[in-house]
């Protein structure tokens, strides 16, 4: 797919890999439309943009409510005529271990943290899936979705909801991809390890350093690195049913 022949839905658009992921296609020559719960982030998504050759526009997208996600998807078509890429990179993190101590008690994990967490990340990429893919289906233009999974996929201390979230968004990007490719739908993923965005802002630079000296690279990975990872999914023609390691080689450290 030739990317000034995209006409995308960015999900997560406010900030981090969702906001890169936007400008990068909009000044590709791709018509772009934005969703987020975050408004702020939305208005400095727009007001960053310069020199595109494409088009961008944002709304507000709730992934937690299904009448916000095919409200949101009915906007997007009215702007675009056609929607051929879903960028899902929306997602959250609440981290807790499943079971600790606190104070000489055990302490559970919560269960509306438990869902919080796989309604944005899991549930809400179904639905926002769904109502894309049946437009796709619909107008018969084929496209492409590109799931953001995560390393923690394969399980992480203290992420039991936001590991579970990944690993289940990794098998909906195999099965789709063998439901959809009758359609002229393809379907791949991307598992980013330690990456410069938002998530970690809160950390000290000696953390950070930490973080990067047990990555075989040496170094945290960046937007730009995930972009190139997107634009090959989006460009070649004969890749559908993988999630792409975008680590470092930090992945290799589980084997």
């Amino acid at each position: 797919m030739e990317l000034k022949e995209v006409r995308a839905i960015v999900t997560g658009a406010a900030g981090g890999m969702g906001a890169c992921f936007a400008r990068e296609l909009a000044r590709s020559g791709a018509r772009v439309v934005g969703g987020d719960t975050n408004a702020a982030g939305l208005r400095e998504l727009m007001s960053s943009v310069d020199g595109i050759e494409g088009e961008l526009s944002v709304a507000k997208l709730d992934l937690t409510d299904e009448a916000s996600v095919s409200s949101f998807v009915s906007l997007a078509l009215d702007r675009l005529g056609t929607v051929n890429v879903l960028l899902n990179c929306a997602g959250i993190a609440r981290d807790g271990e499943l079971v600790s101590i606190d104070g000489g008690g055990v302490k559970k994990l919560p269960l509306a943290q438990w869902r919080k967490v796989l309604d944005v990340n899991l549930t809400g990429q179904f639905l926002i899936t769904r109502e894309v893919v049946a437009s796709m289906i619909e107008a018969g233009v084929g496209g492409v979705v590109v799931n953001v999974s995560s390393l923690a996929r394969a399980g992480n201390p203290g992420q039991s909801n936001y590991a579970a979230s990944k690993a289940g968004l990794d098998a909906c990007t195999r099965t789709w991809a063998l439901e959809l490719a009758r359609h002229g739908i393809r379907v791949g993923g991307i598992a980013p390890g330690v990456t410069e965005t938002g998530f970690l802002g809160s950390f000290g630079e000696e953390t950070l350093e930490g973080l990067a000296s047990e990555i075989p690279l040496g170094r945290l990975g960046t937007t730009a690195d995930l972009w190139r990872a997107v634009r090959f999914i989006l460009e070649c023609e004969f890749f559908t049913g993988r999630t792409v390691e975008v680590d470092g080689g930090a992945a290799m450290g589980h084997l």
